[in-house]
């Protein structure tokens, strides 16, 4: 017998406030015609005062349990992708589990900034293989409103707020790659690229929350290469190839990141989720809120082959293979 990490239930949330890419026109140096042309954004949401990164996560993830029609209480474990937590401690998965009432869940954050979601998939996929769990929330969950630099006209346009959610549970499977839930992951890291994107703050060092740095062309030219490279290498692990592939459903960072890696991957742009013209970059929010926002327009159906990638700071980046 095998047994597979089942998507049971997909759901999201988003601030009420939509910022539009005139308002920095007012802040820096930049136009609507220069995020769009160069990022594809079009407006994004931040949060309002006082709404929290677990305030987020848990409305994404009490939307995922009535998507699935499963009880908080039934939740084994919550596992949070997040690089702007509540407080430096306790975890912000910790906060979730109080507020939606998951009294039998442990809970714990994963921190790989934007790939935070790739990677919490795939300690959840661990967790239920292992026996460890057999229900798992993981979430994805950002305020990175709250670490821009708004005179930084090449960082503060491009990143928003936002929360996904996805419920996992343990299924029986055959063993092949007509099961449904996850079929392969892949992890990578590699920490000589830690000026490339980073926030120059934190507790042991500057004694603050910092703000975001980033050399952009840089960034570009390693997540086109990575990120081909990384979705290729979990195909293989599937034994599964492009040809396969029913939706990329990518780390929404950039639209031309986006369309480069999927012509890498040799998979055409129509069947690729894309969500990043109203969301902008919501780092490990990204994936799951794409995932949710997919399922909704009624893209993604069960059956269909989906591919997750995403890279971050780090640099990490990694890929998971799922059939929804």
């Amino acid at each position: 017998m095998t047994i597979r990490a089942v998507v049971r239930g997909v759901g999201h949330y988003l601030p009420s406030r939509v910022v539009p890419n005139a308002e920095f026109e007012a802040l820096v140096d930049t136009s609507d015609d220069w995020i769009r042309a160069r990022t594809g954004i079009e407006r994004r949401h931040f949060a309002a005062e006082g709404e929290t990164t677990s305030d987020m996560a848990a409305r994404a993830a009490e939307a995922a349990l009535a998507d699935a029609g499963i009880a908080a209480d039934s939740i084994d474990a919550i596992l949070l992708a997040t690089s702007t937590p509540d407080l430096t401690f306790p975890a912000a998965a910790t906060m979730v589990q109080r507020k939606i009432g998951a009294s039998r869940a442990f809970a714990f954050d994963v921190q790989a900034v934007c790939a935070g979601f790739v990677f919490a998939l795939a300690n959840a996929d661990a967790l239920i293989l292992s026996g460890q769990a057999r229900r798992i929330l993981v979430i994805g969950a950002e305020t990175f409103s709250r670490i821009l630099d708004f005179t930084d006209r090449g960082t503060c346009v491009l990143f928003g707020d936002g929360a996904g959610a996805l419920v996992l549970e343990a299924a029986e499977g055959t063993g092949t790659p007509a099961d449904r839930g996850i079929l392969a992951t892949d992890l990578n890291t590699d920490g000589t690229h830690q000026d490339l994107l980073y926030v120059d703050g934190g507790v042991s060092t500057t004694g603050t929350s910092g703000q975001l740095r980033m050399q952009g062309n840089q960034v570009f030219r390693h997540a086109v290469e990575k990120l081909a490279a990384t979705g290729h290498a979990a195909l293989d692990r599937a034994q599964l190839t492009s040809a396969d592939v029913d939706w990329i459903v990518p780390h929404q960072a950039n639209l031309r990141i986006i369309a480069a890696t999927a012509q890498r991957m040799q998979v055409p742009m129509e069947k690729v989720v894309v969500t990043v013209q109203d969301h902008g970059n919501t780092s490990a929010a990204s994936i799951p809120l794409a995932l949710s926002v997919g399922k909704a327009r009624g893209q993604i159906h069960e059956g269909d082959l989906l591919v997750t990638e995403a890279i971050g700071g780090g640099l990490s980046w990694g890929a998971v293979v799922l059939r929804w």
